[in-house]
Order: structure tokens, then C-alpha cells, then sequence
């Protein structure tokens, strides 16, 4: 997806958008499929490539985030439950369930504190497609094996194992399909007051600059949201943002079976240590406050000694800081809501509209779970000042490909295995490679 050919420019520039969403991460492309889906004509632009950024600098995961109950957030915990388990019936070939090990260290959270959690975690939204939480014993379980002086207690919950960066580029796809115009690496330079809306200037970085009408203009440009309003609008901004730098790092598989972990630290935050790609151990994600230019994110030594000591303590064979093939960090865009403790800001969202002299909605915060929901939430506003078509449509949609036998990837495996002579679980074919590396993609062709 990128600027349309010489033959097919002049229509862009030539008529008038209902929206110009401006970012293409995770909320910005949500938003585009919702208001395409809605009957909206649509145009989103993104300065870079999608999920560039933030975007695809996550943890990977569809969570309701356990953590955030010890901090009070109940409201934000249970929108996120609800999102898991619509995001994982309509995504089943880029979701999966990922199940939990936590061991429970009694000098840092009492059990009954634990199972408490685990409780509302459990009941706090509805459940249909992922186990609740339960005690197991780590002296016997496959998950104690890893682990250095094993506890003889622990829990398990079920959360789910996100592809980030395809979950951006399906909710793309799927606006495109609806009509949308997506455009790659072309910047949104500046908007100025027209009749009826915005003229926006448009920087491509080949074929230069180009002006597009649109009646109403979405600021879905993530860390750079504050930037774009303060620089190329004339309206006012009224929201602070707090940058809050993640970093993970990539080592060799820590362990074998299929579990994850949810490590806990002595500052009171904890890690994960996620299977990842067949072959290796996703760790993270480190909070620190970040002043930079988003772009240029970077982990540091500090940061890599920190997951690494944090893995050592509870894994009998920890990573070391020259065990670590790979690493990558991004800027979460939070709401400043004076939190002591980057780890503790709000991973809640906030719309602001200013209608003066035409809509301008600005994303602040969220998550990767979220999106769905706050794109919704932000079409239904503006339908209001655009004028109402289709209703809300998203939550019981497919996103491209995600319509699987019985909503599940298991399944489709197993009737592909049936239909082709000779192929079987690990057979090492093309059809079964991926999912020996631990991907979520598939392969349309078998070779034995």
C-alpha cells in the first residue's frame, strides 16, 4: 500500500474526503476500517511504514493486563477482557490463546493477594474461549522444570499471543477493501482551514507535495500526537502526554514446553518471558521516561542488564547480556495522569475533539487490546458531526482471514492434514514449518 499511480492521483487530490486519518498504527488503521465499514470515504496517510513504530514494539500480547488490578485501574482491566475475547474470535490465524506460569514468591506478593487478582481477572468479563485461572505445583509441573530453586507453589491464567504488526496491516487490508485510500510514507504537513473542513498538504517522500480536502481529520499519530496539533494544526491541545520508552530483548530458548511466564521483580513490576519464534525467548518490557524523538528509541545497557538479571534470578540457565541476538524498543503514547512511576501511568485512552473550524478528533493513549473499542468509540462521535450512516459494525467481523473452521487454527490444521496424503503434525513440510517456528502465518503449500 502506498501513493496511488500518476494514473490514479488526480482523483485523490480532486474530491472530497469524509476523513483524513493521520497515522497508520494500530489505532489509526482500526479507524479507517471501522468509518470504511460505516459507509465513509476514507483516506489515511502514514509517515513511515504501518505499524512502524509502536505499533509493532509490543509485547505481543491481547491482554488484560494483570498487573493493572494492584494499581486500582478495574475499569481499564475489564474493557481489555472484553476486547480479548472479541479480537481473538475474529483474528483466530493472528491470536492465540498463551497460557501463564506465575511463581509466587512469598516476600513480594502474598498468595491470597494473588489468588484475588486471579479471581477478578477471571470474573470481571465474560469468558468463552479461554480457560480461568488455577494453582498448580511447580515440584511437578513441566513449567518448574526452567526455573532455578523452583517454588513449590504457582498459578496459571490464560491470556492471548498477538502478531502486532499483521493485526495493523489486516485492519488496513480490510479498510481498503471498504473503499479506503492507503497511503505509505506521505506525511500529513499541515492543515489548514477550508470550506466545509481541512485542506491538508500531503508529503510524499518520491513524488513531493499535494493538497486533499476532507471534512474531518483524525490525529492517530501516536507519540508524535501532541507534536502534529502543536505544529501543523491551529487547533489547541489540552491533554499532556507522558512518553513511556519498552524495551524487550530476544534470547535463546530459555525453555521448551508451551507455557509463558509472569515474572516478578523486586521494584514491584514484573516481566514476561514469552515463547518466541520456535527457537528463542521474548523478555520484557522495561518503562522508562523518554524525552527523545519516538523514531529513534533504543535500548540501553541498563535496560538489557535489568531483564537479563530479572530472567537470572528465576530461570536456573538466565541469559547473560552477550546471550542477546536481537532487541527492539518503542514509545507508548500515555495519558499523563501524574502517576510517580512511569510503570504505573494509565494504559488507558482519551478522544478529544475541537470542532473549530472543522472536526479534529486526537487519539491519547491506549493499547494494542483497545483498538477495536476506541475506534468504534471514535467513529460513533464523529458520525454525529458528519452525519449518521452505517451503524457500529466491528464486533462481530472478521478481520481479513480470520473466518476459520470453528473460529480456530487447530482446526483448519487438522482438516488440511486430512486432505493431504502423508502430511501429519511436525512432518516438517511447508504447511507445518511455520507453526514449528512459532508463527502465525501459514503456508498454502505442502512439500515433502
Amino acid at each position: 500500500m502506498s501513493w496511488p499511480s500518476e494514473g490514479t492521483r488526480a482523483p485523490v487530490a480532486a474530491r472530497i474526503w469524509d476523513l483524513l486519518v493521520v497515522g497508520g498504527g494500530i489505532n489509526g488503521t482500526a479507524i479507517a476500517r471501522d468509518a470504511a465499514g460505516r459507509g465513509f470515504s476514507v483516506l489515511l496517510c502514514e509517515q513511515d511504514d504501518l505499524a512502524a513504530h509502536t505499533s509493532s514494539a509490543s509485547t505481543k500480547l491481547i491482554h488484560g493486563g494483570l498487573r493493572y488490578l494492584e494499581y486500582g485501574q478495574f475499569g481499564l482491566v475489564r474493557k481489555a477482557l472484553l476486547e480479548r475475547e472479541v479480537l481473538l474470535a475474529s483474528a483466530p490465524h493472528v491470536l492465540r490463546p498463551l497460557h501463564f506460569v506465575l511463581p509466587h514468591a512469598p516476600h513480594l506478593r502474598p498468595a491470597w493477594a494473588i489468588r484475588a487478582g486471579l479471581f477478578l481477572y477471571d470474573h470481571l468479563a465474560r469468558r468463552r474461549l479461554l480457560p480461568g485461572s488455577r494453582a498448580i505445583d511447580l515440584r511437578t509441573h513441566p513449567a518448574g522444570a526452567p526455573l532455578a530453586a523452583p517454588p513449590g507453589r504457582g498459578f496459571v491464567y490464560s491470556d492471548v499471543r498477538a502478531d502486532d504488526s499483521r493485526l495493523v496491516v489486516l485492519n488496513a487490508l480490510d479498510a481498503a477493501d471498504r473503499g479506503a485510500c492507503i497511503l505509505t510514507r506521505t506525511r500529513c504537513e499541515r492543515l489548514m482551514p477550508a470550506t466545509h473542513g481541512w485542506t491538508a498538504e500531503l508529503s510524499e517522500r518520491v513524488s513531493g507535495h499535494r493538497e486533499i480536502r476532507a471534512r474531518a481529520v483524525v490525529n492517530a499519530a501516536g507519540p508524535w500526537v501532541t507534536r502534529f496539533l502543536e505544529h501543523a494544526t491551529p487547533v489547541r491541545r489540552h491533554r499532556t502526554l507522558r512518553l513511556v520508552k519498552g524495551s524487550h530483548i530476544i534470547v535463546p530458548q530459555l525453555f521448551q514446553h508451551r507455557f509463558a511466564y509472569i515474572l516478578q521483580n523486586e521494584d514491584r513490576r514484573v516481566v514476561f518471558a514469552i515463547p518466541y519464534e520456535g527457537a528463542f525467548t521474548l523478555i520484557g518490557t522495561t518503562d522508562l521516561e523518554y524525552q527523545g524523538e519516538p523514531a529513534e528509541a533504543r535500548i540501553t545497557g541498563g535496560e538489557t542488564d535489568y531483564l537479563c538479571d530479572t530472567a537470572q534470578r528465576w530461570f536456573a540457565r538466565g541469559p547473560a547480556a552477550a546471550d542477546v541476538v536481537a532487541s527492539y524498543s518503542g514509545v507508548r503514547p500515555l495519558i499523563d495522569d501524574e502517576s510517580a512511576a512511569a510503570s504505573r501511568v494509565t494504559r488507558d485512552y482519551a478522544l478529544e475533539i475541537d470542532c473549530m473550524p472543522a472536526p479534529v478528533l486526537s487519539v491519547f493513549g491506549g493499547k494494542l487490546t483497545t483498538h477495536r473499542m476506541l475506534a468504534e468509540e471514535a467513529i460513533d462521535r464523529l458520525a454525529a458531526l458528519l452525519g449518521r450512516r452505517g451503524a457500529a459494525w466491528t464486533r462481530g467481523a472478521y478481520l481479513p482471514g480470520g473466518n476459520l473452521p470453528q473460529g480456530s487454527f487447530a482446526v483448519l490444521l487438522r482438516t488440511l492434514e486430512s486432505a493431504i496424503p502423508g502430511c501429519r503434525r511436525r512432518c516438517g513440510c511447508a504447511l507445518h514449518a511455520p507453526m514449528a517456528r512459532g508463527s502465525t502465518a501459514s503456508s498454502a503449500t505442502h512439500v515433502h
